[in-house]
């Protein structure tokens, strides 16, 4: 018994050394993990942080406050990251001026050197994208592309500059001698054409300092590019690396990045010589903020939202309680009046618009014979035609969708004109007035006055003519509870 005692206690005692090994080695283990968990996660972020790369920005199309948004988040994505450069992939054929120089501020301020690439073969960086291309701290084109045509728009009374729509061309001049390309011929004024206003001279001249404080602050071609102002000259990739309009000529953005490496650019009024050999290139895809943003920004779909947002609201104010047309319209029209503040409006085309639809929407209410309607109809084609400051490509307003929310807002107020006609000629069918020309047949009758029984009603009636009881009436009058009668003649009976 003893020794199995024995046996017994030792064994307990054993196994509760056991159990505290075990919890040892598995609190050991437990701190290992943790210390390995850790060590992964601080050798990634270091990888991370310490990465070189390069971010690929890329803008297709007509420049506009999508674009501008895009970029400045773009860069501030590679500003966070460390990037070593940015590369901006161009294909433009201009744009608004004001995006233009939103973009153009974004590069000058940035603290990553940025590299304009026009790319693939065939692009252009017309107009504005030639502003751009100058701001840039390298500028590169692929073999087959183009730059320039970047004359100011003609605004006529309208202040400011935007870029003017022109396809792309090849100077000739700059192709005899791309050198040469600079000034204009001895005799020749640089100056625009005695016909031009003062106004278009203005923003002229205005351009033409821009492009060459841009090409002083970079060292690039300012003579070229006070031309491709004055005289919209363009130049394809050769010429324009032969006129010192770009830097080198690229085939890909890796090689963009093997010829940009070695050359010194100055960021933020200091020197920095650029290394960016074996860099990872992370592309930056836009987001959906940029699409809605390119969306609503389109001069026709801001007025088709600003269109629904007055209807809706003006339905609501018809119908109180309907609740969906004022919600749907009070969106809209927020979202159409966002997009109108970020684009070059003109406040008299507004202004016309909204008269249009005032007058037409009066024409239902007011019948003057198709003058309010027709005028209308008039004001709204001429404010939506002068509504946008710009005829910047992707930017100009389409004329079919003018002409068609016209003639819809025209065939609407018809419609309400007519249902109001219409419902004007029925009869009354509630209501006091209901008992207008409603026959009845006398029951008691003295004196001129007496009671008739009329929409299954018995009623004090009163009349200048004789009656007696059974005779048939119609009602002339009502007052209060007492309705005028006449007799009935015998063509009222159907």
């Amino acid at each position: 018994m003893t020794d199995s005692v024995n046996i017994s206690a030792m064994t307990s005692s054993e196994m509760t050394s056991l159990r505290g090994a075990a919890r040892r080695n598995v609190l050991r283990l437990f701190c290992f993990l943790l210390i390995a968990l850790g060590s992964a996660a601080a050798v990634t972020a270091a990888d991370t942080t310490g990465a070189r790369a390069a971010m690929v920005l890329q803008i297709d199309g007509a420049i506009g406050p999508a674009s501008a948004d895009y970029f400045a988040r773009g860069l501030e994505k590679a500003k966070d990251r460390g990037a070593v450069i940015v590369v901006l992939r161009l294909d433009t054929p201009g744009g608004l001026d004001a995006s233009m120089r939103d973009i153009i501020r974004e590069i000058i301020a940035s603290p990553v050197p940025v590299a304009t690439y026009v790319a693939p073969g065939g692009a252009r960086a017309a107009s504005a994208g030639t502003y751009i291309l100058y701001a840039s701290h390298v500028a590169a084109m692929a073999p087959g592309t183009n730059l320039g045509a970047a004359t100011p728009v003609e605004i006529g009374a309208l202040p400011g500059l935007a870029p003017r729509e022109e396809p792309a061309r090849r100077d000739p001049a700059a192709t005899h001698d791309p050198k040469a390309g600079a000034s204009p011929p001895k005799g020749q004024s640089p100056s625009p054409s005695p016909s031009a206003s003062k106004m278009e001279a203005k923003a002229t001249n205005d351009a033409v300092a821009y492009i060459r404080a841009l090409a002083h602050l970079r060292g690039r071609n300012a003579d070229w590019g006070e031309r491709a102002v004055r005289e919209a000259a363009s130049l394809d990739a050769d010429d324009a690396l032969a006129a010192k309009v770009i830097d080198f000529m690229a085939r890909d953005v890796a090689d963009v990045l093997v010829k940009a490496d070695g050359r010194a650019v100055t960021v933020g009024g200091s020197q920095v010589t650029l290394n960016t050999r074996g860099l990872d290139l992370v592309h930056v895809s836009p987001d959906w903020r940029h699409q809605v943003l390119a969306v609503v920004t389109n001069p026709n779909v801001a007025l088709l939202l600003m269109m629904i947002g007055i209807y809706g609201l003006l339905f609501e104010f018809m119908s109180p309680g309907a609740l969906y047309p004022g919600v749907i319209g009070a969106i809209c029209l927020l979202v159409g009046l966002y997009a109108l503040a970020v684009l070059p409006v003109s406040y008299a085309g507004l202004a016309l618009i909204l008269v249009g639809i005032s007058l037409m929407v009066a024409e239902a209410f007011a019948p003057s014979f198709g003058v309010l309607g027709i005028g209308g109809a008039a004001a709204f084609l001429l404010g939506g035609m002068i509504l946008i400051d710009t005829e910047a490509p992707g930017f100009g307003m389409s004329l079919p969708l003018l002409a068609g929310l016209a003639a819809a807002s025209l065939a609407f107020t018809l419609l309400v004109l007519r249902l109001a006609l219409t419902s004007r000629r029925r009869p009354v069918v509630s209501g006091r007035e209901e008992m207008i020309g409603h026959p009845g047949v006398v029951q008691s009758w003295n004196d001129g006055a007496g009671f008739v029984f009329a929409h299954s009603e018995r009623w004090r009636a009163v009349s200048d003519a004789p009656l007696r009881p059974g005779d048939r009436v119609r009602t002339v009058a009502i007052d209060n509870l007492t309705l005028t009668v006449a007799p009935e003649e015998s063509g009222d009976r159907p």
